[in-house]
């Protein structure tokens, strides 16, 4: 299957962290029969893939199935809903925005009060994730109750878009991307024995990636990410921290992990040899599963390449086809690189 037909269909599912199991089906689809695989009991889809020849290192290659989302915690008395975030959201990617609520997808739109009822003050800031509700069509909490009750996960309503010159906007693109890379690695076949990890709930504090790295024992690991670019008219120098369409991004530090710096300096080399663009983030920021992974057990030598991508964590994400290809090869070289070490 195309690379771009496994993102489409990845991300037409919903999986918020800590509700991943229809994401973890479709995966559990496309690797049965290619691999031996277990599911952890958080819900990871560990997989071992035999390679043409055994592998010198044991090398783990990892991606997050979870995206960001809401939580149903209160349901008022008016049918409206009160949530909590699943997650790093800006809350000024929420207002106006329509939602799917529960199992049965009950429609909804996220809102609050008019602006024509704002203070001055309250017109100049955006609103709190607690200052909105979602408005599902009901008038009572009775009414409500029928459809959707406390705990119950919020998805953004948002559709794959192909536009521009071969961009694509979706959400949950943060990471279906690294987990569609994955997939076509395994489709495909690799050179070496693989263990390839589907982790749940990075958005909330890489705890899928905690236990399946030690689980996997490795002794080198590659994360595959989306990672935020800032390229927008408004950002310049080292403010546009990453570029889409520039290819794969290779961090050499964020907030959890200084990565290992000769596996940052093969993946330069590898995407060289390639022929491939390749650039790195300019800034010190954010964080991955490589976080959880790179201390586990006795420690594992780790690289992260990421997915350039605009308005992460947004119903309207939004990558380059061509990035998403750069990393794909970058990740099957890397990976062998490694084991010529």
């Amino acid at each position: 299957m195309e690379l771009v037909k496994y993102l489409e269909e990845l991300c037409s599912l919903d999986g918020i962290s800590g509700d991943e199991g229809a994401v973890r089906a479709y995966i559990i689809s496309k690797i049965e029969g290619r691999c031996d695989y277990t599911v952890d009991p958080l819900g990871s889809v560990i997989a071992c893939v035999r390679g043409r020849q055994p592998a010198k290192h044991k090398l783990l290659i990892s991606a997050h199935m979870d995206e960001v989302g809401l939580i149903v915690t209160h349901i008022c008395g008016d049918g409206c809903l009160r949530f909590d975030t699943v997650g790093g959201i800006d809350p000024r990617v929420l207002f106006g925005k329509r939602v799917f609520v529960g199992a049965n997808k009950t429609v909804g739109v996220i809102g609050g009060t008019a602006v024509h009822n704002l203070s001055d003050d309250e017109r100049s800031k955006a609103p709190s994730v607690h200052a909105m509700t979602i408005d599902i069509g009901c008038s009572s909490k009775e009414e409500a109750e029928k459809l959707v009750r406390q705990g119950d996960s919020v998805v953004f309503d948002s559709e794959v878009l192909h536009f521009g010159d071969g961009m694509i906007r979706s959400k949950a693109i943060d990471d279906r991307a690294g987990c569609a890379i994955m997939l076509k690695m395994i489709e495909e076949g690799t050179e070496y024995d693989t263990i390839f990890s589907f982790v749940v709930q990075e958005e909330v504090g890489l705890r899928g990636a905690t236990a399946a790295a030690y689980t996997a024992d490795p002794e080198f690991a590659i994360v595959l990410e989306s990672t935020t670019a800032a390229d927008i008219p408004s950002s310049a120098g080292e403010k546009r921290v990453c570029e889409v369409g520039r290819g794969a991004v290779v961090s050499f530090m964020d907030r959890h992990t200084i990565y290992d710096k000769e596996l940052y300096r093969l993946a330069f080399e590898q995407a060289e040899a390639l022929g491939i663009p390749c650039q790195t983030k300019s800034v010190v920021a954010g964080g991955n599963d490589a976080g959880a992974i790179h201390v586990s057990r006795g420690g594992v030598r780790t690289a992260a390449i990421s997915l350039p991508c605009r308005y992460l964590h947004s119903p309207s994400c939004v990558i380059a086809a061509s990035d998403l290809e750069c990393s794909y090869k970058l990740a099957c070289g890397l990976a062998e690189r490694i084991q010529k070490l």
